[in-house]
């Protein structure tokens, strides 16, 4: 029978170290010509030979595309929980281009010689299936805990999972025996023979074997794909088996693919001439004829019965297009670790989907919509404190693939931003143009969540919002439709994209047009904190009368047992010229004595470049509360100081804003805090607690929200964040553009009609 699998070709080298630069060659020679994939042999005891998994690692780096595996790798010589790291580890550093093909032992006097230990063969298949199981378990980095194994052979107590490896990395096991082949069916993902090691029926009887106990176990034997060694010579009259001309190869290729369902064939050769003439004329002409032969559309991949395990009920899986099949991940994928929690807040939802393009979006977006009581989050850069873009047992639409940045005329700097870049990536490309485009203050931050909320940045009083100089976007609406909005496109939708932009649709990419920014001043101080709210009340008139080219943001936390109370002062000076900075700085410096502080002038892409690629993988449900503030009042200064000191915040921050934020009319955006000379924002570990004290004491001191700064679902946050007039129109949109309430699991400003029926 046919399996489904994608037909694959691949080269089997030996791994000579008399040669070694001829083993390399021989490599990248069959990347060259098209071959999916290279093996090497693996005989650690056979001094004639190089090291297999060095010479992998090493082929990985001298190739691109081409993937990488042994034929067999000797898994008595090989510690599996070694060797499952070492698997992610040069899967991660090829970009995905490992499969792991393991055998069980032989020639067990050499195996013995280097130290292994001998065992029978019906030991040696039990050692390997616990090696299978403790390489799954090492690469299974969704799971939180530490590997622990108790097995026969090998035991494991507390071992650290990872690192994550790029792909799912398939464990393929070279096998002729009954117990052998009955593991493949339970667990392995293909079955790699020689076929000159087969006796006639022995394919039909090994496939047989494997199908059952896939069955037994619970598995569909697609799962399983079929490789096989072959080897033979051309010649002008056939002579036997691969014997003869490249037609006749076809000839005997095609009953195994067709009847036998190999997917893979991997020629045993170290002859380039014989390499060439397989792929130049077998190759091709096998795959028109299986295309011929077997005209149904074949499958690009399966998941295992081990990963469709781990589906959330009400996620309709096998209804995602055809098209997005390489753009997913589920649970049961090894990349899962990677994307299904932020940069604070821990998440696990049913399935991420990261589309390529504009259309894969709308793909994506038409499969939430068959699932309206299934929670949907859309992921920019997924540093969003309120943690919207994550979610546990729902759909996340994860744009990390849209990051383009493009200047489209210079001599109006004008650029087009794609949602998943980050704030640092596009102050680095911005640079070379003597341009910035204020955002936020961490460079890690995605450009979608920013760009659609508000963007309190480093420049924010010298040159406003980052929505303040949006120019134009282009959205997916919820109907699925692809639109552009400006002042002269769909003005209405262009104005409540800029500060509710998450309530009416996914903006695919942004125009800005951006500022002239040389150097500037860079300041950062440790202050003495001591008497807070003294601090804070001076620090805010320092900032509020000072011109507009500084822009001054303070971090604090609650003091460590008998270490004085601190505050971090970050600020920006819009300048190069030494006395405007030093002038700017020193009303800060005047408020309180310094612990410690550095002043420079440097680039604004320095300081946005002070973000870790690394993948996010918050933990927990950190809470936090926002609000924005006129003037640092002696009130609220006393309030924010008993709030500090009080244990229920870790983390304090304002951020100065007024400024050319003011200019812009209340009504001109549907961001409404215009009049507003700070943005507040506290985090902290007890969600109950920090609310309870906020409501309280902070919250009759503000006039407004930032809403990306606040975790708290309580529906009275839409209306701090939005003025009576400024929601109503909003409502009215809404209804306008996403009447079925599509984009809600967010701050959610549902439809006027929606919201009439609400109690």
């Amino acid at each position: 029978m046919h399996y489904g699998h994608t037909l694959q070709f691949g080269t089997f080298v030996t791994p000579s170290n008399k040669a070694p630069e001829a083993v390399v060659a021989l490599a990248r020679h069959s990347e060259s010509l098209g071959y999916d994939l290279v093996t090497f042999q693996d005989h650690p005891y056979q001094s004639a030979f190089l090291d297999t998994w060095t010479l992998m690692s090493w082929v990985a780096g001298q190739t691109e595309r081409i993937h990488i595996a042994a034929n067999v790798l000797n898994v008595p010589l090989r510690q599996p929980a070694v060797l499952g790291r070492s698997a992610a580890s040069l899967d991660l550093l090829s970009g995905g281009r490992l499969a792991m093909a393991l055998g069980a032992g032989a020639f067990w006097d050499g195996i013995a010689a280097m130290g292994g230990k001998r065992l029978e063969p019906a030991q040696a298949v039990d050692a390997l299936d616990e090696t299978i199981d403790i390489i799954r378990g090492m690469l299974d980095t969704s799971e939180t805990l530490p590997l622990r194994y108790y097995g026969d052979h090998y035991r494991l107590k507390d071992v650290q999972r990872g690192p994550i490896p790029a792909h799912n990395i398939p464990i393929w096991l070279g096998a002729l025996k009954p117990k052998m082949l009955r593991l493949i069916g339970q667990k392995a993902d293909g079955w790699l023979p020689s076929y000159s090691y087969m006796k006639p029926g022995d394919l039909e009887k090994g496939s047989r074997i494997i199908d059952e106990a896939a069955v037994e176990a619970g598995r569909d034997p697609r799962e399983i794909r079929r490789l096989l060694n072959i080897s033979g010579q051309f010649a002008a009259q056939r002579g036997g088996f691969l014997n003869g001309t490249s037609q006749n190869w076809v000839d005997d290729l095609l009953p195994l693919v067709v009847e036998q369902g190999i997917g893979t064939f991997i020629l045993m050769a170290d002859d380039t001439k014989l390499m060439e003439q397989f792929a130049g004329e077998v190759v091709p002409a096998l795959r028109e004829a299986v295309n011929h032969e077997i005209p149904e559309p074949t499958l690009v991949a399966m998941r295992s019965s081990a990963a469709r395990a781990k589906r959330r009920e009400g996620i309709q899986y096998d209804s995602v297009p055809a098209s997005l099949a390489n753009s997913v991940i589920e649970p049961g994928d090894v990349q899962y670790g990677r994307v299904k929690s932020t940069y604070m807040r821990a998440g696990s939802p049913g399935i991420v989907i990261q589309p390529k393009n504009v259309d894969e979006v709308v793909e994506a977006l038409t499969f939430a919509r068959q699932h309206p009581n299934v929670a949907l989050s859309v992921r920019s850069g997924g540093h969003g404190i309120s943690g919207r873009s994550t979610n546990r047992n729902g759909i996340v639409i994860d744009l990390a693939r849209l990051n383009k940045i493009e200047v489209l005329d210079e001599a109006t700097r004008r650029v087009r931003i794609q949602p998943a870049a980050r704030w640092m990536d596009v102050a680095l490309a911005l640079e070379p143009y003597g341009w910035a485009l204020s955002s936020g203050d961490y460079g890690g931050v995605g450009v979608g969540g920013l760009a659609t909320a508000g963007g309190v940045g480093w420049l924010v009083r010298d040159h406003g919002l980052t929505i303040d100089h949006l120019k134009a976007v282009e959205m997916v609406l919820a109907d699925g439709s692809v639109v552009r909005a400006s002042d002269d496109e769909n003005p209405d939708l262009f104005w409540a994209v800029r500060g509710a932009g998450a309530n009416f649709g996914i903006v695919v990419s942004f125009e800005f047009e951006v500022d002239e920014v040389g150097p500037v001043g860079w300041a950062q101080l440790v202050m003495d904190a001591s008497r807070t709210a003294s601090f804070l009340e001076g620090w805010g008139e320092a900032v509020e009368t000072a011109p507009r080219d500084l822009t001054s943001f303070l971090i604090m936390g609650q003091p460590r047992g008998g270490q004085p109370m601190v505050a971090h002062v970050l600020s920006m000076v819009n300048s190069d010229q030494p006395e405007v900075i030093i002038d700017r700085i020193q009303r800060i410096a005047d408020v309180a004595p310094l612990y410690d502080q550095s002043v420079v002038i440097t680039s604004y892409a320095n300081v946005m470049a002070n973000a870790s690629r690394e993948d996010h993988d918050g933990q927990g449900e950190p809470s936090s509360r926002s609000g924005l503030i006129e003037h640092i009042t002696r009130e609220f200064a006393a309030a924010a100081e008993r709030l500090i000191r009080s244990g229920a915040v870790y983390f304090f921050q304002i951020r100065s804003v007024g400024g050319a934020v003011s200019d812009v009319g209340a009504d001109a955006t549907a961001y409404a805090g215009r009049s507003a000379n700070f943005s507040v924002a506290a985090i902290g570990a007890n969600r109950e607690r920090l609310n309870a004290q906020w409501d309280k004491d902070m919250a009759p001191h503000f006039n407004g929200v930032y809403l990306s700064f606040d975790s708290d679902q309580r529906p009275e946050r839409i209306h701090d964040a939005f003025p009576p007039k400024t929601l109503s129109r909003l409502q009215d949109l809404k209804l306008k553009y996403d009447p079925q309430n599509v984009f809600r699991d967010n701050f959610n400003v549902a439809p006027q009609r929606v919201a009439e029926a609400a109690p």
